[in-house]
């Protein structure tokens, strides 16, 4: 199978090259794939004739986002678009990488693929447009949505961690009062390339390891693992205020998985630990 990644200098797009050793695998990233370039971008899915198309290209600093609102737009919405509509007119499958920011952040239980939508971010509500984007002019395409995500190489919040650790802090203030699904970059891969074998499947599928933590309880699990002898001390949100306001919630429920018959995420702390034997 030959799959085409956009974004693919980004962490995600990374670690798929890197693990994806059953597939012919073409990353893209720009320049030479300009996913706001309509006519550029068909061109290139025109010259490669993937198999699939994996659309890992967005504008993901929350904050950024905030104050560069056309920009964000642009990127994350018209460019899902137009990747889309190539991938609609050359027959070519598509998956796109999504993520829990769509969702308001406010409910008392992990969302699942068929709660309602509520973004309370200029990202969330960019990235929820690309979705509509891609339901509309793409009818064969899986969208995965992800969250807490850490992978080879950063940047990400395990890898802030361990750099801040250095020895020089007393202590680090972490937020305690949010909570989601630290996710792996390597696990999210293996489960993409399961859904790659399953062209019959189509829809919205959350892609988050089993398992809640808090950020807190994230960073206590990993220096426990890099054995790194660093005080934690918990805080709330409102210590750290930032632009674009964090999910309380970002829990996601995997209904679409166990729906479909496939196997589970792996659990947050299993992922991790893989993660830590390899990364640090």
């Amino acid at each position: 199978m030959k799959v085409l990644l956009t974004g693919g200098n980004g962490m995600l797009g990374r670690t798929l090259a890197a693990e994806w050793s059953d597939f012919t695998v073409i990353s893209t990233d720009l320049p030479e794939a300009d996913i706001t370039d309509a006519a550029g971008f068909d061109a290139v899915v025109g010259e490669y004739c993937p198999d699939a198309v994996v659309h890992c290209a967005a504008m993901t600093a929350v904050d950024k986002c905030e104050t560069e609102r056309e920009l964000a737009y642009k990127l994350n919405a018209f460019g899902s678009g137009n990747v889309a509509a190539a991938c609609r007119r050359h027959h070519v499958r598509l998956i796109a990488i999504s993520t829990d920011y769509v969702f308001a952040g406010d409910l008392d239980r992990p969302y699942h693929e068929f709660d309602a939508p509520g973004a309370g971010t200029v990202y969330g509500r960019t990235k929820w447009a690309g979705e509509e984007l891609i339901r509309r002019h793409c009818p064969n395409h899986l969208i995965a949505r992800i969250s807490w995500l850490y992978g080879a190489g950063g940047p990400s919040f395990v890898h802030t961690m361990m750099q801040l650790a250095d020895g020089s802090r007393p202590e680090l203030k972490v937020v305690a009062d949010q909570r989601g699904n630290p996710t792996s970059a390597s696990a999210v891969a293996r489960q993409l390339q399961l859904l790659l074998w399953h062209p019959e499947l189509v829809g919205t599928f959350h892609l988050t390891c089993e398992g809640e933590a808090s950020w807190y309880e994230l960073a206590q699990e990993l220096f426990r693992l890099t054995g790194t002898v660093q005080r934690v001390v918990p805080c709330t949100t409102a210590e750290f205020p930032r632009p674009a306001p964090r999910p309380v919630n970002s829990r996601l429920d995997k209904m679409m998985l166990r729906l479909a018959g496939l196997p589970p995420m792996p659990h947050w702390r299993e992922a991790l630990a893989e993660f830590v034997t390899r990364e640090f």
